[in-house]
């Protein structure tokens, strides 16, 4: 694909408005929150943290039938979102944390990333996977409940989805949808929501964003995700949090010094972000000081010109080939091989992943690769 920047009209008009302008409407309140968790059951639990290698317990792919979709994302919107290009004056940022899980594990919840967030009223958008909710069900649903968070999908188990089969692909990006409607629903039978006025609009019906594992996707895979109702978004800021030889002061550093007004920064909140927690306090005053709000990615979205990409990178186009050779748990799988490059049709999930590649020994010997959990993004 042929690297273009692609922007949206300040005076956005038809289905595209719509969808903006409904993606960031929210909440005004936390009563909702408050009712259905007191204070304790919000706060962070030591050691919530750690990632549980070696259990299956959540390992069984989730059954789609009934999953409702979404209408498709519109022309104009379609593409990996990197950023919002906003209006004079405007100095608005969306931190993102993603909440990924694979298979044969039980990954964290950072609370005390969550904690300091509503501490101190700052927005956040988190992309959380389909078996992470299944497995984080209360955590799920006060991150549902709270008006100062969005929830987007970040599939099923965090496959690399050009390396799937177009079955295999559908399942990872629709399990989430299905799980966070059960989770809905199961939540607003609670008589600590059907008894509040208004929780039908407090509470979004669908999942609408998706962010792509390790940032890889192919046309195949981003036309299944827009048809499927949900917005792409990347970022224009990675802290690289996932090395846990990153300090938190070259964190915050990143954050502060790469955030400009309509940035997307991306972080994790599964205990793969290794010293976000103590990041957060450090690098949010300095940008609040330099004139910075926190807002949800929607709300961003809605607030000028979204820039759209055909592909998708972290920094810059292409380098998100070598997680192609991570061998994910999926089947079945679209195995590679070491030389051949292919690329996917545009016009059908249906169409061959595509699989870059280079040498096994060339990946292993990438830094990226050296960081012990290092599953980016």
């Amino acid at each position: 694909m042929t690297p273009f920047r692609k922007t949206i009209s300040a005076a956005l008009v038809g289905s595209a408005h719509a969808l903006l302008t409904a993606l960031s409407a929210s909440a005004s309140d936390a009563t909702l929150l408050h009712a259905c968790f007191p204070p304790p059951a919000l706060a962070a639990i030591a050691g919530e943290e750690t990632v549980v290698k070696g259990s299956h317990r959540y390992d069984s792919p989730t059954r789609l039938d009934g999953t409702a979709l979404a209408p498709p994302v519109p022309d104009a919107l379609r593409g990996s979102i990197r950023r919002v290009d906003l209006p004079a004056g405007q100095k608005a940022i969306a931190l993102t944390f993603d909440l990924c899980e694979q298979r044969g594990e039980i990954a964290g919840y950072e609370g005390r990333i969550v904690d300091y967030l509503r501490r101190e009223g700052i927005k956040a958008t988190f992309f959380a996977g389909g078996k992470w909710m299944a497995s984080h069900r209360a955590r799920t649903e006060q991150l549902m409940l709270d008006p100062l968070f969005e929830l987007g999908n970040h599939t099923e188990t965090h496959a690399n989805l050009r390396l799937l089969t177009s079955a295999a692909a559908r399942q990872q990006i629709l399990a989430p949808q299905k799980i966070y409607e059960e989770t809905r629903t199961h939540l607003t039978a609670n008589q600590c929501v059907s008894t509040q006025a208004g929780w039908e609009s407090a509470i979004a019906p669908q999942l609408r964003l998706f962010r792509f594992p390790y940032g890889a996707c192919n046309d195949a895979t981003m036309k299944a995700v827009n048809d499927a109702g949900m917005l792409a978004i990347q970022w224009d800021v990675a802290t690289g949090d996932p090395n846990p030889n990153v300090s938190a002061t070259a964190l915050a550093n990143a954050m502060v010094r790469e955030a400009r007004p309509g940035s997307i920064i991306v972080n994790h909140a599964n205990g793969r972000g290794w010293h976000t927690a103590e990041a957060l306090p450090i690098a949010i005053p300095k940008l609040k000081a330099k004139g910075y709000t926190f807002v949800t990615v929607s709300e961003l979205l809605a607030m000028g010109k979204p820039v759209i990409t055909p592909e998708c990178f972290d920094r810059r186009p292409g380098d998100t080939n070598r997680y192609d050779f991570l061998t994910v748990l999926e089947h079945p799988l679209r195995p590679p091989t070491p030389t051949a490059h292919t690329t996917a049709p545009a016009s059908s999930l249906s169409g061959s992943a595509s699989a870059k590649t280079r040498p096994a020994s060339e990946a292993a010997s990438h830094p990226k690769f050296q960081s012990p959990g290092g599953i980016e993004h």
